[in-house]
């Protein structure tokens, strides 16, 4: 993989940029400590292979884009009890800082308008791209993601206890295991990870750029940005919702609250899939994130 860097946004962000540069831009925004590695090789692939240039990059705070050492870690554990309590979070940046990260590469790359497309904390900062930014967005998909309605059911305890006990130092091997552990806690039950990937696509994310401050950060801005409900309904592009009916961190219902909160919303459920993007499901996404894409071109 060859990745590039931009400055965008006042901030370094690390990038790459695959695929035929006359087509349609897919942005691809990733969810939560995810590095821009975490979106398989195969489904970017199959993207392009779609007539879509996909762009995929690291968040700010996390691989190789700018990380925010000055601004301390927070207490994850304190800032969920805090949001179940209805208290207000203090966070280092805000997911519309994170939104304009994503503006500011496709200005960096001239790219006009693209289809957005966002995972789980990358749905969330994808909605705040397309409620902000109507006029850059062409079509938005937001995959395994909620609304921050404090109402919906929460996620499985096995699942939010990985979610808020990542170790931030220590034995190298042993934050790996971590790491291999909660893939296939909130993986899907449906579409099983090869266990040799999972082992050699963590250790490669710990080598690439493991830093897990950042996630602490992310995370903060997470839930200090509250319910977005009164902001979905001011989306007016077309948008697709994907979501797996066993996802065990995000449940269901916070996919169905997204899609019934943004105007002509179409809601896609997937049985079997978790919150990852299993290669079993490839070319199930691809299709219908392309199939979304055409149809506004069409309509266009």
């Amino acid at each position: 993989m060859t990745t590039e860097q931009a400055t965008a946004n006042g901030i370094t962000i690390t990038y790459e940029d695959k695929g035929p540069r006359d087509a349609p831009v897919i942005l691809l925004v990733m969810g939560l400590g995810g590095q821009l590695t975490l979106w398989p090789d195969e489904f970017v692939d199959a993207l392009n292979e779609r007539g879509f240039r996909s762009i995929r990059y690291d968040n700010r705070d996390v691989g190789l884009s700018t990380r925010f050492d000055a601004a301390g870690v927070p207490n994850i554990k304190w800032m969920v009890v805090k949001s179940v309590l209805g208290l207000p979070v203090r966070s280092a940046y805000t997911l519309a800082d994170m939104a304009a990260d994503g503006i500011a590469l496709l200005d960096h790359l001239e790219v006009q308008s693209a289809h957005i497309v966002g995972v789980s904390m990358g749905g969330m900062i994808s909605q705040h791209i397309a409620a902000r930014y109507p006029e850059r967005v062409l079509s938005l998909t937001s995959v395994m993601s909620t609304t921050g309605n404090r109402r919906l059911p929460r996620s499985d305890k096995e699942a939010m206890r990985v979610l808020t006990s990542r170790p931030m130092s220590g034995d190298p091997e042993d934050m790996i295991a971590f790491s291999v552990r909660a893939a296939r806690v909130i993986g899907s039950p449906g579409y099983p990870a090869d266990e040799d990937r999972l082992q050699r696509r963590v250790r490669s994310d710990f080598e690439r750029g493991w830093y897990p401050q950042g996630v602490a950060r992310q995370m903060a801005a997470i839930v200090a940005d509250g319910d977005r409900r009164a902001m979905l309904k001011n989306i007016k592009a077309p948008t697709l919702v994907i979501h797996g009916e066993d996802d065990p961190l995000v449940p269901l219902a916070g996919g169905r609250d997204t899609a019934d909160n943004i105007a002509g919303a179409r809601l896609m459920t997937i049985p079997g899939m978790g919150h990852d993007l299993p290669l079993g499901l490839v070319d199930t996404m691809a299709g219908a994130i392309a199939g979304h894409a055409k149809e506004i071109a069409v309509a266009a």
